[in-house]
């Protein structure tokens, strides 16, 4: 049995892995959809305090009140950052830390500095005209793909419909604080990618050049797989994504 601990990207809940998490408890493992304050059914604890502090806290309090070991971690998209920060708090607790379509962020780097300057532009704006001033609203279609990069290969109307439906802003300051990374074991952890919008080739160059969200992964410490769809593989490729999470147990350490 393998125990998931599973965190959703932007805008998301613990809802975004339902058909996932089904999958995965049918054959006996424990799995833990991570909701986020302020997002998904925690909406309701949306305040301008919420910070990435807050967010690092949601998953360890889980972690650690639930008394889980042997931890395959996943992070998608934005939680990459939340899940990085997790295994450098609780290394003990981590068998593998899993980037879905995402990466780690260095230390004292926040997530609106590794965006380019047209979608921190984007974010800002949106944050004045459609966020209270204090709140990241889910940009449209159009905005995700064009600006933000972010693929929606695989997503019909249903998808959207269920993604956009349920998204939730999400408070500045999660996007604002950077990252504290303290302890070395986290580097020692084995860690693996599923890339999804970006071919593997593409990811094995962008290691090559250097770039900040995947220098980190020429480290032995990493392996790799690649789930070719859009950025939100937990609505285009439930299945697919299911069946990879169900085979990954054998790269965790001993």
């Amino acid at each position: 049995m393998t125990t998931y601990v599973l965190v959703g990207g932007a805008w998301l809940g613990g809802w975004c892995w339902q058909p996932v998490t089904a999958q995965l408890r049918a054959q006996g493992h424990d799995v833990y959809p991570v909701t986020l304050t302020g997002l998904g059914e925690r909406s309701h604890l949306a305040s301008r305090e919420v910070d990435l502090d807050t967010y690092i806290a949601d998953v360890v309090n889980v972690i650690e009140v639930e008394d889980l070991q042997d931890v395959v971690l996943v992070g998608h998209s934005y939680a990459g950052l939340v899940v990085t920060a997790v295994a450098d708090r609780i290394p003990e607790r981590i068998s593998l830390l899993t980037y879905l379509d995402s990466g780690p962020v260095p230390d004292a780097t926040a997530y609106l500095d590794l965006q380019p300057p047209a979608a921190r532009q984007l974010i800002e704006r949106l944050v004045e005209e459609a966020g209270n001033g204090w709140q990241v609203p889910m940009p449209s279609w159009e905005e995700l793909e064009g600006v933000l990069g972010a693929s929606l290969a695989g997503l019909g109307p249903d998808e959207r419909s269920q993604l956009r439906g349920r998204a939730a802003a999400q408070p500045l300051r999660t996007w604002t604080q950077p990252v504290s990374l303290k302890n070395p074991a986290r580097e020692q952890l084995p860690k693996l990618l599923i890339t999804c919008s970006f071919p593997l080739a593409q990811v094995r160059q962008m290691i090559a050049d250097g770039h900040p969200w995947f220098a980190e992964m020429a480290s032995p410490q990493w392996s790799f797989l690649e789930l070719p769809t859009g950025h939100w593989p937990m609505f285009s490729e439930p299945d697919r994504l299911g069946d990879l999470l169900l085979h990954i147990p054998a790269n965790r350490k001993e």
